[in-house]
């Protein structure tokens, strides 16, 4: 309860900043300045080389190898293991106390990107000798965004940018080789009542079996790669067309994940429904597979994944989805492609229509913080009616100041509608993850 206390007093500061940066400000008379608390903060030569170079701040090949993932399971997962790295005894330009917030969260070098990161590890990190659970760690999450809109034709879109999560991860113990996770996210899905969209991840978590996880529970379903990809890691403000439309939901089941150097795969049985609304309306079958080729080259060559995988089952009438994907990168080059079709499909709404999309993407790590990416997307929302695509086009800018925890995030879409106005919009947004 201490923990879910400190992340309800830490959001409700966020979002109070949030919208006091809408308000006019007006200026602060000479009492008012005596009674400002400030920080005893010193800047140093070397703090100014590093504000002047924070924006070319460059990248070793070591680097990127250890921040390469091949698929969506390390992303996924990685909360379950110890990803944080704080070098205590390192010089740094500020003069900070060492037991502050301030200065815990500044010392700590998070600058991976591929998997989650968060700032308050540590300190919302709880081990008990008693009961139960041996160890949890509670968080929160928050995206927020800036959004302007040129003409009125993508309202349709399905973006539904930001959260404000928070949730728990934690182990029971040891010998049951067994972990927990409980999330629940604050801001309501639109065309969802709130209770309804309140939790999302739900399950247990047993790791008994070499490279494998039994997931039970309500979980992210794994319909294509953008689809299933966690929300902390996505490289742009939103996802694809086919995975906010496809993919991008929690079903109630049972989940098998194999992990191997040169292939991994999930394969799922869950109720067909989405959002708690019906106990058991169908059941449905969701699997994918990766295959690695170069798994084993330690990144010598790049790194390749080649997948495939396929969503069906019934509610309210059969649906089907199929899709494959491939991806390659190499040192601070990606590129990656993903195509789906569907007979009918059910993400966050149902559909019994004929549709399918595609979209690829180009990424370059202009240095260690900035990362600059472009994403052609294509979608039709029914084969059987012509002239409806949708087209985005899409350039975005990533700035990681502590990874994926403290991350700014600039879009520019073109949308292009066959059947519509054409519209663009301009995405700046913040992610925040304690």
């Amino acid at each position: 309860m201490n923990g879910i206390f400190k992340i309800a007093v830490i959001l409700s500061l966020i979002f109070s900043l949030n919208c006091a940066s809408v308000q006019a400000q007006t200026p602060i008379t000479e009492s008012e300045k005596n009674e400002i608390i400030h920080l005893d903060v010193h800047k140093t030569e070397q703090f100014k080389a590093d504000v002047k170079t924070s924006l070319t701040e460059k990248e070793t090949d070591e680097d990127i190898k250890k921040d390469t993932v091949s698929d969506n399971i390390d992303p996924e997962f990685s909360v379950f293991d110890e990803i944080l790295d704080t070098d205590r005894n390192e010089e740094h330009p500020f003069k900070i106390e060492e037991e502050s917030l301030f200065g815990k969260i500044y010392k700590k070098k998070l600058e991976r990107t591929s998997i989650p990161s968060y700032l308050l590890k540590d300190e919302l990190t709880f081990r008990y000798k008693k009961g139960p659970v041996h160890k949890a760690q509670f968080y929160g999450a928050y995206q927020g965004s800036l959004t302007g809109t040129f003409e009125p034709g993508d309202f349709d879109r399905g973006y539904e940018f930001g959260i404000a999560e928070i949730g728990v991860v934690g182990a029971f113990k040891k010998e049951t080789k067994t972990d927990f996770k409980v999330q629940m996210n604050f801001k309501p899905v639109s065309g969802q009542s709130y209770l309804h969209s309140l939790f999302t991840d739900v399950y247990v978590m047993n790791t008994a079996i070499p490279n494998h996880k039994v997931i039970v529970g309500n979980s992210r379903n794994q319909v294509g790669i953008d689809g299933g990809a966690s929300s902390y890691t996505l490289p742009f403000a939103t996802r694809s067309q086919i995975g906010r439309n496809f993919g991008n939901v929690r079903v109630l089941g049972v989940r098998v994940v194999g992990n191997y150097p040169l292939i991994d795969y999930q394969m799922a049985v869950n109720s067909s429904d989405r959002y708690f609304h019906e106990f058991f309306p169908g059941a449905e079958f969701t699997g994918w597979i990766n295959f690695k080729p170069l798994g084993k080259t330690d990144g010598k060559y790049g790194n390749l994944t080649i997948g495939t995988g396929v969503n069906t089952g019934r509610r309210h009438g059969d649906y089907s989805v199929g899709g494959a994907y491939v991806g390659y990168s190499y040192k601070k080059f990606a590129v990656n492609a993903e195509y789906a079709i569907a007979d009918g499909y059910n993400g966050k709404v149902y559909s019994d229509k004929k549709a399918t999309g595609f979209y690829t993407t180009v990424s370059y790590r202009l240095t260690k913080r900035l990362h600059a990416l472009l994403r052609y997307d294509q979608f039709d929302p029914n084969r059987e009616v012509s002239g409806n695509l949708k087209r985005e086009y899409t350039a975005g800018l990533n700035y990681f100041i502590k990874g994926q925890a403290l991350r700014l995030i600039l879009n520019y879409v073109f949308c292009e509608n066959q059947n519509a106005d054409d519209s663009h919009r301009i995405i700046l947004g913040t992610q925040i993850v304690l």
